[in-house]
């Protein structure tokens, strides 16, 4: 029985035994985990509340409830505390015994409604950067933890192919490299640097070409109606640079371990009239109306305040401008009600990439769909939308017009999963190749910009935390292969930066740091790695079958292993035990909260507990058969328990540190 099977068990007892002894009928019953397991495992201050409506002592209330809750074997002993708080003390040997072959690891139902979440969604005009990695890194741990809460989901990640990003970087290859879609294939066979580099810095230029003359962006508003008409010379000139850019992204994300099931396009909401479709609905239930006077006169808006003090929120509002041209936010609510299987239209699809294990990822299209089997997407209970909270305002248009138009729907069915941006540290922007001028060495973090070119590309990142990561490893290691090596190193990197980018709560600037993301000490991934290890080679030091015969000795051994709970290690084992089956319900917390940061400092939490227990008690050499075989019974929940914890952030634990 889980931890949150037997909470749930013991609420119910509570609820059942109101109702049989005192006719009170409870919706909710409360409860806490005591900071200490020797203050109990689990608290009820639910006799406070009953004390109140029944005019009783809180005490006798609690006492009645305590004989109830005692009947239930998983529980060892109830307490009545203070002035009424119930204690209750779980049965640790029934739990231990039970509960020794654990298995942490959870897959999602796939008869479970579907929820979608939709993260990266990288403006395909250059290469993805470290602000990019926290939106790809928050948004897949996320699936991880909504699939270890058995969800199914669907993973989308939207390309915004007809953008003024997009358009900008047309303007760079047709105005400033001064090249047809042919000579751009062309290049594209000859570069010595990644598609997405060369756009990275042809983007630059290009804003600096607008700085020079303000005349040069009618350029881009004429590339722009070219992308919105759908066709034509520029219109496949820019589908081919977006698509080349996806496919760069994608590699790059891979990298990270993050995949995708569908890349929805921007020009496919336009192309197969999403828009007009929930143009049409939203006039047709009048939850929009056209402005006919003021500054936003001959546009539709969607009032919902009527002011926010803020003109950028306030032109949020508007759908459709003047000169008839759709909104993002217009477009968004579209796109947010075909995800939710709202909209009563569907996109054509065709098969993008297949990934080396086989998983496919899916693009939509204007044409005809002539696969065979094609997925079904949209339609999902829930969307979670993972944008930076710079968006927060539009999103909250999003969610609110959705609901509006679908009031049976309501505003919980869309989530915006926001999170602050990333900079970096002074020491990481010089080792980076950054030039700094006193001023900036002093300040407490260097903010980046795309559109100056003031960044962090994603692969560089990776490729500098790999570099570090195997002179360490090659400093400990020297006799392994370089192959080895090179594994070792990418699981390291990976893992320091995702757990770097998850540790802190989604409203907190990231402030990244190499030094400290890639330390063996502190709050890091490296040092989750690294006790993840330290327990998976206690058992290959046990002789063969050393964790089956410690799981028989501590089952054919109640009451030993009773004997052992209550002497003076008890609580301090049951701890560990106790820390280790709280993983499912962090799990269930961070999905609840969105929150990934809640599972980051559960697996810190875990790993420091279990350095201490592994300094503390003497695993493989105790002489005591029955406390050896509780301690490597308890060694091998907590590996499992982090080793199920890391995966869940997406961090691989290597063969060595």
């Amino acid at each position: 029985m889980s931890i949150l099977d037997l909470q749930q068990t013991l609420r119910e007892k509570v609820r059942q035994t109101a109702l049989e002894k005192f006719n009170v009928e409870l919706e909710q019953v409360t409860t806490e985990v005591p900071p200490k397991t020797e203050l109990g495992d689990l608290a009820f201050p639910i006799a406070f509340e009953l004390a109140k409506r029944l005019k009783q002592n809180p005490r006798n209330i609690a006492e009645t409830l305590k004989s109830a809750l005692e009947s239930f074997d998983f529980v060892g002993k109830v307490e009545v505390a203070g002035a009424g708080y119930l204690n209750v003390f779980y049965n640790r040997t029934k739990f231990l015994t039970e509960n020794a072959d654990k298995d942490f690891f959870k897959t999602s139902d796939e008869n479970s409604p579907k929820v979608c979440v939709e993260h990266t969604s990288v403006n395909p005009n250059k290469a993805a950067h470290i602000g990019h990695v926290r939106n790809s890194v928050i948004g897949d741990t996320f699936v991880r933890i909504l699939k270890a809460n058995g969800k199914r989901v669907e993973i989308q990640n939207y390309i915004d192919n007809t953008g003024v990003q997009v358009a900008d970087v047309v303007v760079g290859f047709v105005h400033l490299r001064k090249l047809n879609l042919a000579q751009i294939k062309e290049l594209v066979e000859n570069l010595e640097v990644p598609f997405d580099y060369y756009c990275w810095d042809l983007y630059t230029e290009v804003g600096k070409f607008y700085a020079k003359n303000e005349e040069n962006k009618k350029l881009r508003a004429e590339v722009l109606h070219e992308l919105e008409k759908g066709e034509g010379e520029i219109y496949e000139l820019a589908d081919f640079v977006a698509t080349r850019n996806v496919e760069c992204i994608l590699r790059t994300m891979e990298r990270f371990d993050i995949r995708y099931d569908l890349l929805p396009r921007e020009s496919e909401i336009l192309h197969l009239h999403f828009w007009q479709k929930a143009f049409e609905l939203m006039k047709e239930r009048g939850v929009i109306h056209l402005e006919t006077e003021g500054k936003n006169a001959g546009c539709w808006v969607m009032p919902f305040d009527s002011h926010t003090a803020n003109e950028e929120h306030e032109a949020d509002k508007i759908l459709v401008r003047s000169n008839g041209t759709v909104t993002y936010t217009g477009k968004d609510i579209a796109y947010q009600m075909w995800k939710l299987g709202l909209l009563g239209l569907d996109f054509n699809y065709k098969l993008f990439q297949t990934y080396a294990d086989g998983k496919q990822v899916w693009i939509t299209t204007a044409e005809k769909s002539e696969a065979g089997y094609i997925p079904e997407f949209g339609g999902s209970e829930t969307v979670y939308n993972v944008i930076d909270t710079r968006q927060s305002y539009p999103q909250e248009v999003v969610k609110k017009g959705v609901a509006t138009i679908f009031p049976e729907k309501g505003e919980a069915a869309s989530v915006h999963l926001n999170y602050e941006m990333v900079a970096l540290s002074p020491a990481a922007a010089e080792e980076l190749g950054f030039q700094l001028s006193d001023e900036d060495k002093k300040r407490l973090f260097i903010e980046m910009s795309g559109r100056k070119g003031l960044g962090v590309k994603a692969d560089d990142l990776i490729d500098r935390l790999e570099a570090n990561a195997f002179n360490e490893v090659e400093a400990r290691h020297k006799e392994i292969s370089d192959d080895e090596k090179n594994l070792i190193a990418h699981q390291i990197a990976v893992g320091a930066l995702r757990y770097f980018l998850l540790k802190f709560t989604k409203n907190t600037v990231v402030v990244f740091d190499f030094k400290e993301a890639l330390s063996f000490d502190g709050e890091t991934g490296v040092y989750c790695q690294y006790t993840a290890v330290r327990t998976n080679s206690i058992f290959r030091k046990l002789e063969e079958n050393g964790l089956a015969t410690a799981i028989k000795t501590v089952s054919d051994n109640p009451n030993d292993v009773a004997e052992i709970f209550d002497s003076g290690i008890g609580n301090d084992i049951w701890s560990m035990v106790a820390l280790a089956f709280r993983l499912e319900e962090t799990i269930l917390q961070a999905a609840l909260t969105t929150e990934p940061a809640i599972l980051a400092k559960y697996n810190f939490n875990l790993a420091k507990a279990f350095n201490l227990f592994y300094h503390n008690h003497k695993i493989i050499s105790e002489e005591n058969a029955v406390k050896r075989a509780v301690l490597i019974v308890i060694a091998d929940l907590t590996r499992r328990a982090l080793t199920a914890g890391l995966q869940t952030m997406g961090i691989e634990v290597p063969e060595r540190m």
